[in-house]
């Protein structure tokens, strides 16, 4: 089946008809087209509205909200598995997402401005999510179990560069456009148009690339009925699993310090000198913490996924814990000195982003721990809603809390508010073989 073309059908093809696409031709491209959303919605829109003027109270508290799809998605899986195939929502939802980011695009040199572009972002942010249950459903059908484990690197890969895509070399663009014209608004019109043109590709790409296997079909015997009364059932399961009320707040706990570090370290990053922060430049951000940091965040977590499996993941649970934690304390040195450094603000950003990237495989790797046995896959959907929970909620005053203590206090807090992770994990469940690779 080498060099066979693909039909514009969707209807479900013979066994092996997956096999007909190598999953390089779509692998890559699906989780680069799963990574830029969130990544403009939940990064990118940051540095937007700081470029625009809205205050860190009020930028923290929106994106905060807007990552809500992300913690609700489980709620309206069933949906996808019950109308249309995977596939058709792959591609449907990347068109969506075109249009929005075109929306966005039009709306930032109006007057409403701040209004419809968070509008957009939300419909965005909704679409996204699912996009995301979709992909992932697909990922499974679509590949052999055998390769699925050798490729779960690939797609995390991907999904980092959509990272440096959109926080790095799009707010480069940005910066530089700014430069040459003086106007933030024609910068950012131009960026989201580029976006949305780029989504719309990828989405005419995967219409016409991605593979039909035959386990991608609906489901319209899964009722709504149905879904709500097992759904029910697998949810009650999963808090009745033993020290269910350590489990929740290990979840709750592990990112309370540096959900709030989160979201308010690119604002100091790109606020002005007299206001406490570094005054970079759109451009300095961009190759500082949106790719300089991006890759650091990436060849941490890949070392830490390389080190659990050799000698599992409670060995490695205490080093990783202060990996991701005490790094933080760079911004301290940040905000008390001010470096006017590129290179020393560049280190620093790179060693807080590489602890932080090997410190949070730990934490999702415990989420897979939680979700064994029976209905592991929606227990884990359970376990990163209650992930996204704990990261939404902090940061929604972070910002509030910045304005009122300062940079350096407040990064001072955000050491302090590691302390709780430390003291639940001590007391979490663990097995000493959990993540060991073997023979």
């Amino acid at each position: 089946m080498n060099g066979a073309r693909p039909t514009s059908s969707d209807t479900p093809k013979r066994a092996g008809a997956a096999a007909a696409r190598s999953p390089w031709r779509w692998i890559p491209s699906l989780y680069f087209a799963e990574g830029l959303p969130y990544a403009l919605v939940i990064s990118v829109s940051a540095v937007l509205y700081k470029n625009l003027g809205v205050s860190n109270a009020q930028i923290t508290l929106w994106i905060s909200l807007l990552g809500w799809p992300w913690v609700l998605k489980p709620l309206w899986s069933p949906v996808v598995d019950i109308l249309k195939t995977r596939r058709q929502w792959i591609w449907a939802t990347q068109f969506v997402s075109g249009a929005l980011l075109a929306a966005v695009a039009l709306a930032i040199p109006g007057p409403e401005c701040l209004r419809l572009t968070l509008a957009f972002f939300t419909l965005l942010a909704f679409n996204s999510a699912t996009h995301d249950i979709a992909a992932d459903g697909f990922y499974i059908i679509a590949l052999p179990e055998h390769d699925q484990a050798w490729f779960s690197g690939v797609r995390n890969t991907f999904y980092r560069v959509a990272n440096i895509a959109a926080q790095g070399l799009l707010v480069v663009f940005v910066g530089r456009f700014q430069e040459h014209t003086g106007s933030f608004v024609s910068a950012w019109a131009t960026a989201f148009g580029v976006m949305a043109g780029s989504v719309l590709v990828l989405g005419i790409y995967h219409r016409l690339i991605l593979p039909q296997p035959s386990g991608d079909m609906t489901h319209p015997e899964n009722s709504l009925g149905n879904f709500l009364s097992d759904f029910a059932g697998t949810f009650a399961t999963f808090f009745r699993k033993p020290k269910i009320g350590i489990l929740l707040a290990f979840i709750l706990l592990f990112r309370f310090g540096e959900a709030q570090l989160l979201g308010v370290a690119k604002l100091f990053l790109l606020d002005a000198r007299a206001q406490g922060g570094l005054a970079l430049t759109d451009d300095q951000f961009g190759w500082i913490y949106g790719t300089a940091g991006v890759v650091a965040l990436l060849g941490g977590g890949l070392l830490g996924g390389f080190v659990v499996s050799r000698h599992g993941l409670k060995f490695w649970l205490w080093p990783m814990l202060l990996a991701i934690h005490l790094p933080d304390a760079v911004f301290i040195w940040l905000a008390y000195a001010q470096p006017e450094n590129l290179y020393a603000i560049g280190a620093g950003v790179a060693v807080e982003q590489f602890g932080y990237g090997f410190g949070f495989t730990a934490f999702m790797l415990y989420l897979m721990y939680i979700a064994r046995g029976e209905h592991a896959t929606a227990h884990y959907a359970i376990g990163t809603g209650l992930m996204a929970l704990g990261l939404n909620l902090p940061m929604a005053w972070s910002g509030k809390l910045q304005e009122h203590v300062g940079y350096p206090h407040f990064f001072i807090w955000v050491i302090l508010a590691t302390i709780p992770s430390f003291i639940v994990a001590a007391r979490i469940p663990l097995d000493a073989e959990f993540g060991r690779k073997t023979t």
